[in-house]
């Protein structure tokens, strides 16, 4: 940076840092990071309640070719996993992370399907997640990294299985992102947010659609709780 162009930028930071509006900018910027206002919501789910936003997420979810599987609570997670994995001629293996509410589903109750815990490798066939949220507006779903949910799951094996909580199903993005604030606490976050919206796809070579291009080939969500018949 040249001296004359370092001298200008000196003044003009001089120049904000003086002055009786300082405080009042410092305020302002506080009560605006504290209680942001809202911003314009999606007719498609604004005003929606939970069964209309169920209905809504599935539908954008499916539309984008994933799968999604309605389970009554946490114990009946690991059936609907290995019946998906069966009914697609699947390898009846999986690894997951430490998520607690994983863990704490009863695996062992399904003989048949070999769990194993870590972050992914290129070996993995199968990777299970929990999601922090699960976005109806356009069906997508937000997970975080953490040694609970390791991000090479969410990439590296060819087939993504996604749980997540009828309870943390939001209507917007931006409500999403609140879950994520509740969840890490005030200014904290998790080091990466994904956003994915059904299994990896391209179209850029010669127009076709290919599957599992950068990810997963397929992915099912298993949206746990909540009144499977408002889908």
């Amino acid at each position: 940076m040249s001296s004359a162009r370092a001298a200008i930028l000196s003044k003009i930071g001089n120049a904000l840092a003086e002055g009786p509006k300082l405080e009042e900018r410092r305020k302002a910027a506080s009560g605006h990071i504290s209680a942001p206002s809202r911003h314009p919501i999606p007719e498609r789910v604004a005003g929606k309640d939970a069964a209309a936003l169920r209905q809504t997420f599935v539908h954008y979810a499916e539309a984008q070719s994933a799968t999604v599987v309605q389970v009554d609570d946490w114990n009946a997670v690991p059936s609907a996993v290995s019946s998906y994995l069966r009914e697609h001629n699947l390898p009846q293996r999986a690894r997951l992370g430490s998520d607690p509410a994983l863990n704490a589903a009863p695996w062992s109750d399904v003989p048949a399907l070999e769990v194993s815990s870590g972050p992914a490798d290129p070996a993995d066939d199968v990777g299970i997640s929990r999601a922090v949220a699960a976005i109806a507006e356009t069906g997508t779903m937000m997970l975080a990294s953490g040694e609970d949910n390791p991000v090479t799951l969410n990439f590296l094996p060819e087939t993504h299985v996604i749980a997540v909580e009828a309870t943390d199903l939001v209507g917007p993005y931006e409500d999403a992102f609140q879950k994520v604030r509740a969840t890490y606490g005030a200014g904290q976050m998790p080091r990466t947010v994904n956003l994915i919206s059904g299994p990896s796809r391209t179209g850029d070579i010669g127009g076709q659609i290919v599957m599992g291009a950068h990810g997963p080939r397929r992915m099912c969500i298993v949206l746990v709780g909540g009144d499977a018949s408002d889908a």
